[in-house]
């Protein structure tokens, strides 16, 4: 009978990449689930649950990404300062209009495992709102290329 090992890989043994998403037109959710999975290592077959395998994202064009519904307005981010009478509310709209980077940093954050390995894997993101990003001698490829799926199709006007 032959027994089967675990493979696990080692440190020097991970190939990490460079992964670039344009968020013009892309929904929110379904931008920061992508941008987890890619950020873990989800896609590639040494997947480990309790180690960082996975890849660099760059965001481009961060303040263009969509929200469906009334979320504009009826989402709020709640910071506390620590003080009494220190809780700062704000709207989806505001946070946008003063930092639409930390909207996608948030919504990205909350979809990694909390703990060490998640605070090791946001380091790895990087967003930039604008369509001009200094990583171009990482040679990025494209987020969906990699994920192995078809790039979104715009809706038609």
């Amino acid at each position: 009978m032959t027994t089967f090992k675990t493979y696990v890989p080692k440190a020097k043994e991970i190939e990490r990449r460079w992964l670039i998403v344009d968020a013009t037109g892309r929904t929110l959710g379904r931008l920061a689930s992508d941008i987890a999975v890619a950020l873990r290592g989800k896609h590639k077959p040494t997947f480990t649950p309790n180690a960082d395998v996975g890849d660099f994202v760059i965001v481009v064009n961060a303040a263009k990404f969509k929200v469906t519904g009334n979320k504009l307005d009826d989402k709020k981010y709640y910071r506390h300062s620590g003080y009494p009478g220190g809780l700062k509310v704000e709207t989806l709209r505001q946070l946008m209009q003063r930092n639409p980077a930390r909207v996608i940093e948030h919504a990205v954050r909350g979809m990694l495992p909390k703990g060490a390995l998640g605070d090791r894997l946001i380091l790895k993101l990087r967003i930039y709102p604008g369509p001009t990003h200094p990583h171009q001698a990482q040679k990025p490829i494209p987020l969906d290329e990699a994920l192995h799926r078809p790039p979104p199709v715009a809706p038609q006007a």
